[in-house]
């Protein structure tokens, strides 16, 4: 599995990086940091623009930015896990892969069905794998049907070990947080509910997720911190405010799992989608608000007087993504579409997920 955490480090990509980094404790994996060639800026840019009119669908598989990597050993599977479909342009630098692996896996985090047409000359790469996995649900069939060949939806997931407040319990220090994508009706009432009540509010002042991380660990980490130190967590559909880039596709937004794990009580939208019925399919698992934010304060001020029911909710969120959200669940599913056999270092991680749901 190869991993461009050295080049590419956008807040967006810190997830990505953290799964495989639990997958290189799950498993055998052997990590390639790719690393960037001469004049890798223009290089990369001159290839996008390339690729867009390239009616010969070569130029997506040639490499013009990164240094080559050979592999010299036979591996059981090679796997190309990309944020987006732009992150295609990374496989050719691993010179030889489709002769020393025996299969071969795309993983694309985030492709919406809209932009498929204009994709064109970028999808042609996939057909150089054998299996073809997505992170957005909607976007399957489509795919499916323009290769002609089933394509598979795994969806997002989270470090629920690092993420849980269990079984060392922290102080909710923090009220509400609400970070990254917001709608402004929200944000609005709730500063206003904020300084009318005195709570602590934390929300991001800047756009955060093109921003580069000086570490995405320590990111992640922070992150878990402050959501497993909050009663309340805003969450919304993925890209919600971006109808033109989404064209009314619905899918899960991160946030819901990392949440969910931090078992704090979810505040929100229930998305109107199969991915999130499957996924989050237990009661309360979120409270649904206005957009417009015209009643944020009754239903805080409502939940706030009922102790008993916040805690039940934050015990079962977070023992749900313990039991279902964990990048090793993910990865259990990865191996099963490639043929392999898990491993007995997940069965070690699957039993301690238990461990603390068992004792929330």
């Amino acid at each position: 599995m190869f991993t461009a955490r050295n080049i590419k480090k956008n807040v967006y990509r810190s997830g990505l990086y953290e799964c495989q980094d639990v997958l290189c404790e799950l498993d055998d994996v052997e990590l390639i940091n790719l690393e960037p060639g001469m004049a890798y800026n223009l290089k990369e840019k001159i290839q996008k623009y390339i690729i867009w009119n390239d009616f010969t669908n070569i130029i997506v598989s040639k490499n013009m930015a990164y240094q080559e990597v050979k592999l010299k050993k036979e591996y059981d599977l090679f796997i190309a896990h990309c944020a987006d479909i732009y992150d295609l342009l990374q496989v050719p630098a691993i010179r030889g892969w489709k002769n020393h692996c025996r299969t071969s896996i795309c993983w694309i985090d985030e492709l919406w069905i809209k932009n498929l047409p204009k994709y064109k000359h970028w999808l042609s790469a996939l057909k150089n794998f054998d299996h073809i996995i997505l992170g957005l649900n909607g976007t399957v069939e489509a795919i499916s049907n323009l290769l002609e060949r089933p394509c598979y939806w795994i969806p997002s997931g989270v470090d629920a070990i690092r993420f849980s407040p269990f079984p060392h319990s922290p102080t909710r220090v923090i009220d509400i947080c609400n970070i990254g994508r917001i709608w402004e009706g929200i944000h609005q009432a709730m500063i206003k509910l904020a300084a009318e009540k005195k709570l602590f509010y934390v929300y991001d002042t800047f756009h955060v997720s093109d921003t580069e991380t000086k570490n995405y660990r320590q990111h992640r980490e922070m992150i878990a911190n402050m959501a497993k130190r909050s009663k309340y967590f805003f969450v919304a559909p993925a890209k919600m405010n971006l109808f033109k880039e989404t064209d009314g596709q619905i899918e899960v937004g991160s946030r819901y799992y990392e949440a969910s794990a931090a078992g704090a009580v979810m505040l929100g939208n229930v998305p109107d989608c199969e991915s999130f019925r499957s996924s989050f399919n237990w009661p309360d698992a979120v409270i649904e608000i206005n957009p417009d934010g015209s009643d944020v304060s009754e239903v805080i001020l409502s939940l706030s007087a009922q102790p008993e029911r916040l805690l039940e909710i934050s015990r079962r969120n977070a023992s749900e993504a313990l039991l279902r959200h964990d990048w090793v669940y993910r990865w259990r599913s990865v191996l099963d579409i490639a043929g392999l056999k898990p491993t007995p270092a997940m069965e070690i991680r699957e039993n301690k997920l238990k461990l603390i749901a068992e004792q929330i």
